[in-house]
């Protein structure tokens, strides 16, 4: 059976870019839910709202890190079957995958309704943060089953070789995101909980769009009768496992570095390290994007078995890599000073600590996309057990040693340049693994 898939091009560097562009788009408007969170809640209500946000999104991190294992581990799996010639495999898979992480998004909502004040003590909220933190995690949860959606179909919008209708959505929840905020925090005055309550109207946006698109037979991918297959939730789970590990790593470490400043410099460390963490959501986003837009594009072809087009892709990503991460810190230090004066009054305690710390702490983008690319590169090929090596390794554990042991050599500048050592070390282990595997996977 043939059907019409643009991830079966034969990509070019400019093709390849172009395809990915939309996945990169979509990214980065969703990291900028938060972000947007941030800058309102900062200018309207205060810096002890901008570490409250920063208190809860630990435990949102758990919905990110199962939405993109399921949309990523998944589109790998279906774009293979596809490649195969699989399509109606493939289809029966996408439907039990999508209806397994609603159900989990639900249960993960109610159980955080249920328990959320002992859970944000447990994240690290003190009494003058208390308050606040239970407002927006309370709105937050509403829309954990939409944000899991979404974060499921931006990789299938990819899969299904239609990654602008993604990316229109994405765009489209973050304008309304940002009017909203507006409009709850600023007329309305509800302060935080109208943050909350625009972030997860926005959600919905792309969720509903999901829901609208795969429901038709025209799309390459959509819905149909799921078939129980207890293999391919494995399949998916163990091989977007990098990426459930990458945002529950991500959780687990903004949970330590909030601990650690608070414990160093009170509500302004933490407010500072959530500026400077705000800004890396923004950049690394631009890898992600690259390479969760091009991982479908790996795997048709490794399912087609056309070793030469993948060693031509491998050669264009790494080209396009390497000049992203000098751009990302390029751009991160002529930046920093506007970035701060966003999210905290020029002068201020939190201003000048995130000053200080955005140079050292921006070193990290220059090793940071190579691993995230090999990382999403070996999940495309289904070795998602070399992958969760490298996303553990990057963005738990070498972090998580940095931070228990720079700061009591070096005090603040160790949490600093924690990510920036952890990134370079991830940096050699990807490196390795890339050159190890190169004959396997032919690239």
């Amino acid at each position: 059976m043939t059907e019409n898939n643009s991830i079966s091009k034969d990509f070019n560097f400019l093709s390849l870019l172009w395809f990915s562009i939309p996945t990169i788009i979509m990214m980065v408007f969703t990291s900028i839910y938060t972000t947007v969170d941030g800058i309102f809640v900062s200018q309207f209500v205060g810096t002890n709202a901008l570490s409250a946000i920063n208190i809860v999104y630990p435990f949102v991190f758990i919905i990110y890190g199962v939405g993109i294992m399921l949309g990523t581990g998944g589109s790998a799996i279906i774009a293979t079957r596809m490649g195969e010639g699989k399509y109606d495999e493939a289809r029966e898979n996408f439907t039990l995958i999508v209806i397994c992480g609603l159900v989990f998004s639900f249960v993960i909502a109610i159980l955080g309704f249920v328990f959320r004040n002992g859970i944000v003590t447990i994240l690290g909220a003190n009494d003058a943060l208390m308050e606040y933190c239970v407002d927006y995690f309370t709105f937050i949860l509403v829309g954990l089953p939409a944000l899991m959606l979404q974060l499921m179909f931006q990789s299938f919008f990819v899969a299904s070789g239609k990654p602008h209708v993604g990316m229109a959505a994405i765009i489209s929840a973050g304008i309304a995101n940002i009017v909203l905020d507006y409009i709850f925090i600023v007329p309305f005055n509800m302060g935080i909980k109208g943050a909350a309550i625009a972030t997860s109207i926005g959600y919905c946006i792309p969720a509903v769009t999901g829901l609208v698109f795969f429901s038709s037979k025209k799309s390459v991918l959509h819905f149909t009768k799921p078939k129980w297959n207890g293999m391919v939730l494995w399949y998916s789970c163990f091989n977007g496992s990098s990426e459930m590990v990458t945002n529950i790593a991500a959780g687990i470490i903004a949970f330590m570095f909030n601990i650690i400043m608070m414990h160093l410099l009170g509500e302004d460390g933490v407010a500072a390290i959530t500026i400077v963490l705000y800004s890396q959501f923004l950049f690394t986003a631009i890898f992600l994007g690259f390479s969760e837009g091009v991982a479908p594009v790996i795997s048709f072809n490794h399912g087609a078995g056309n070793t030469d087009r993948i060693k031509k892709i491998f050669k264009i990503c790494i080209t396009i890599i390497g000049g992203c991460s000098v751009l990302s810190i390029v751009f991160s230090l002529a930046l920093m000073n506007d970035i701060a004066a966003i999210f905290a009054p020029v002068g201020s305690k939190a201003y000048e600590l995130s000053i200080h710390g955005f140079p050292i702490f921006s070193m990290n983008y220059i090793f940071a996309g190579l691993s995230i690319y090999a990382s999403a590169m070996f999940t495309a090929f289904s070795n998602g057990k070399v992958s969760a090596i490298i996303s553990f390794l990057r963005t738990f554990a070498f972090i998580a040693v940095c931070l228990a042991i720079m700061p009591n050599i070096i005090g603040v500048d160790g949490v600093w340049l924690a990510v920036p050592v952890a990134e370079f070390l991830g940096f050699i282990i990807s490196a390795v693994f890339l050159f190890k595997y190169r004959r396997r996977y032919g690239y």
